[in-house]
């Protein structure tokens, strides 16, 4: 397989072909991953576990079939990426077998494919979908806002950014770094080294293979290095943090798709990348840019697709620069590329004795209050934390997780069950059973949140959160046999004075 298959039923038939043969040894590397699955965490989401003991090829195939049409939505994009890398978490038969050359001919296939269809007018319902969830206020942001204004997925997830939604920090002071993408900054490293996988702060990165072998790999030992992740319902494009002049580059380091060894600890619990061992990342597909700056030494950039990610673009001027090139000027903030469908992170790196901490100025932005609220299915009316005051814009959010209300539901999100609807003694009769329901003030009147709505507020007090069940147990167990959490982002607009 040569990135010749044109259809996911052709990849699965050289899949199943390559096991009988056990082409490249994938079958017996397969059998032992397989062999050497551990059980996750146990307080891990159903929705995206996937129990990997025991399967054999065809369930591989199904796995990546049914993977291949899914559609993700805001709040699951992931999920497909974390129910894979149970094959392999903490599993080092696993890592061997992703990490095979067999295996990566495999998964750099697939993304091709499952990146294809991303490109097609197939994906375009998806879009229609994410617009909806993202919300009116979260896409006034952005330059083109109407679903038809996009031709397919990839189209609308490389959307770009209205330029004064985003102004520019400090646009005549050199001495300021800019963030290069909406980004979850998780890590700052001193002393780094060039080949020499030393850990520091629970970190380790190798210069040398991050920059592709460059000669100026050495200058940043000793130096500093910021993660910046991007998540899958943000803007996607990469800008410059400094000015200068792109002195070196390269668009296309190709690399792994697949293998971090614990993907869900990258994810856990929303503290994303905190304290992770970035040496994977050495070796995933990426690109790279060094900065010459007038006054403050080197600067590194490197965006690096994640699990799927097979697509790390740079614009026409920065997408190759060697020493014989004449050096491509740069301004603080100017888009340098962006990653179609998928999880991806920059990592900056600068000289010795340059960027030893983050500074901040009174008043400026140093970071966002988490308004994501866990609901848990077995608690009556959980209280958010949150005061709402009348004339409060509110908008509430399903942002993920599932629950079950009762044996004979099963698991579901926000949106509860149609098959079953809530009865008098309900929390709220009349909508489906397992729906996430709300009132403000605990005596307020309740209404239906499932998975968003918005209202103006007409009374203030508390916001409390509860799943559609049975209150009194006048019909069975009530709350005491149910499982699981949802998720709400809370987002109020303050009425104005």
């Amino acid at each position: 397989m040569e990135d010749k298959c044109e259809t996911i039923q052709e990849f699965v038939a050289e899949l199943k072909e390559w096991y009988e043969y056990d082409t490249g040894h994938f079958k017996t590397n397969f059998n032992a991953a397989v062999a050497g699955v551990k059980n996750p965490p146990a307080d891990t989401d159903w929705l995206v576990y996937y129990d990997w003991k025991g399967k054999g090829i065809e369930d591989l195939c199904a796995f990546l079939v049914e993977w291949y049409d899914w559609l993700p939505k805001v709040e699951t994009g992931l999920n497909y990426i974390q129910k894979f890398s149970w094959l392999y978490y903490k599993n080092d038969a696993g890592l061997n077998f992703i990490k095979s050359d067999q295996a990566k001919t495999m998964m750099r296939q697939y993304v091709t494919l499952r990146g294809n269809y991303m490109d097609s007018e197939g994906s375009w319902p998806l879009v229609v979908e994410w617009i909806d969830e993202l919300g009116e206020k979260l896409m006034s942001e952005f330059k083109k806002t109407r679903s038809d204004q996009f031709k397919n997925f990839n189209d609308f997830f490389i959307r770009e950014i209205r330029d004064e939604v985003r102004p520019l920090a400090f646009p005549n002071d050199d001495t300021v770094v800019t963030a290069p993408a909406d980004c979850i900054i998780n890590m700052i490293v001193d002393d780094l080294t060039e080949r020499t996988t030393i850990q520091a702060k629970n970190v380790s990165l190798n210069l040398n293979q991050l920059l592709n072998g460059s000669k100026h790999a050495q200058k940043f030992i000793g130096g500093t290095a910021v993660s910046c992740i991007l998540m899958p319902n943000t803007y996607h494009r990469f800008h410059s943090p400094v000015s200068g002049q792109v002195i070196e580059s390269n668009a296309d380091v190709m690399g792994d798709y697949f293998g971090i060894k614990n993907f869900p600890d990258l994810l856990d619990k929303g503290d994303v990348g905190y304290g992770y061992d970035y040496s994977d990342f050495e070796v995933f597909r990426r690109g790279y840019l060094i900065i010459q700056t007038p006054n403050y030494g080197l600067v590194g950039m490197i965006p690096v697709g994640l699990n799927t990610v097979g697509s790390v673009v740079f614009n026409a001027p920065f997408k190759r620069i060697t020493s014989s090139d004449p050096p491509a000027p740069i301004a603080k903030g100017e888009q340098v590329g962006y990653f179609k469908y998928g999880g991806s992170l920059n990592i900056l790196l600068f000289q010795p004795g340059r960027f030893p901490s983050l500074n901040f100025l009174v008043r400026e932005k140093i970071g966002v209050i988490n308004t994501n609220c866990e609901v848990s299915a077995a608690t009556k009316w959980v209280d958010s934390g949150i005061t709402i005051n009348a004339g409060d814009g509110v908008e509430l959010r399903y942002s993920g997780g599932t629950w079950k209300a009762s044996p004979d539901s099963g698991f579901v999100d926000a949106a509860g069950t149609p098959d079953f609807t809530a009865k008098q003694g309900y929390t709220l009769p009349g909508e489906n059973e397992g729906a996430l329901c709300g009132r403000i003030g605990p005596d307020g009147a309740v209404f239906l949140v499932g998975r968003k709505t918005g209202f103006t507020a007409e009374t203030s007090g508390e916001l409390y959160f509860c799943i559609n069940d049975d209150l009194s147990c006048e019909y069975g167990a009530g709350f005491s046999d149910n499982i699981g959490s949802v998720y709400v982002t809370v987002d109020i607009t303050p009425a104005k004075k």
